[in-house]
């Protein structure tokens, strides 16, 4: 059974293992991967099967929403329900701005009609610096959206550094970060916004794939990828499932929440939550992890 854990002061009892959506963007011949709408029907539902209880999508992920309130708003009860704002439109966002009240307010009811609920249990600002949130008064935008009910929580999903900013704000009650053993720059953020009451959301922990393809989706893969090569885990790591120990990896650090990994794949999903059910790993093979990660790290910067 996978292990729960509070989300920080929102009380919120989630699953260590949480589901990313950001895979359900679209079907194969939108430019997805996908291989059919079915196919996101069947990884939803298989999510919710295992006792996965934690879902992170947002506007930006494509038809994610859209497939999420097809396929499991019967189910509203058995999950939490995470979405963000601020890169919800190509073209003409109302007022002028992605971040402005009047366009953060129309991505949000958007949101809940496409994922068929009349709430979320977090909204997340969506990567925003700290000056764009000053600017156009996000805060104030996001306590009027939790004031009319239309959101539990909220959040930000960011990194360094802004994001110590917006954890010295101690505003939000959730921080969404990325973390894992090739990409430790936020091991003491995670700390300091946890100590704060807050929660955290990981994602990013199972290293984006990159201990067993040479390619993958995103600029950050390019720099996880060749910390891979040059920290020598591979040989380091032989006889073992390389994802599945990046994986418990991230899962040892002790203020990390719920860590967000998603897929396409029904054999995937269940090979991550095996690895989560496991838990972390020994502290002697942990501490040899980080010991060449950060060697790596330290003749990059030389």
């Amino acid at each position: 059974m996978l292990p729960k854990v509070d989300l920080g002061r929102t009380g919120l009892a989630v699953t260590r293992l949480g589901f990313g959506a950001l895979e359900l963007r679209d079907v194969e011949v939108g430019g997805g991967r996908l291989s059919d709408e079915s196919n996101a029907e069947q990884v939803l539902n298989a999510v919710l099967d295992a006792g996965i209880n934690f879902i992170d999508t947002a506007p930006s992920y494509g038809r994610s929403e859209e497939f999420i309130g097809r396929f499991v708003a019967h189910r509203r009860s058995d999950y939490i329900l995470a979405s963000k704002c601020g890169r919800a439109y190509r073209d003409n966002p109302p007022g002028g701005s992605e971040w402005s009240r009047a366009a953060i307010i129309d991505s949000v009811e958007q949101s809940l009609k496409r994922l068929r609920t009349e709430y979320l249990d977090v909204l997340q600002l969506h990567g925003p610096s700290v000056e764009t949130v000053e600017r156009y008064d996000c805060i104030n935008t996001l306590r009027t959206i939790q004031a009319q009910g239309k959101t539990r929580f909220i959040g930000v999903s960011a990194v360094l550094p802004q994001l110590a900013t917006f954890i010295g704000w101690n505003v939000f009650d959730a921080f969404q970060i990325v973390y894992s053993a090739l990409e430790p720059e936020h091991e003491e953020a995670i700390t300091l916004a946890a100590q704060r009451g807050a929660g955290t959301i990981i994602r990013g922990g199972a290293t984006k794939g990159a201990p067993v393809r040479a390619s993958g989706r995103g600029h950050e893969f390019p720099v996880v990828r060749t910390r891979w090569v040059r920290s020598g885990l591979a040989a380091l790591l032989e006889g073992r499932d390389p994802v599945e120990t990046m994986l418990r990896y991230a899962l040892g650090h002790p203020c990390a929440h719920t860590f967000i990994v998603g897929t396409q794949n029904l054999t995937h999903l269940q090979a991550n939550i095996r690895a989560v059910e496991k838990g972390p790993l020994a502290p002697e093979l942990q501490a040899e992890l980080r010991r060449r990660v950060r060697a790596a790290l330290d003749s990059d910067e030389s």
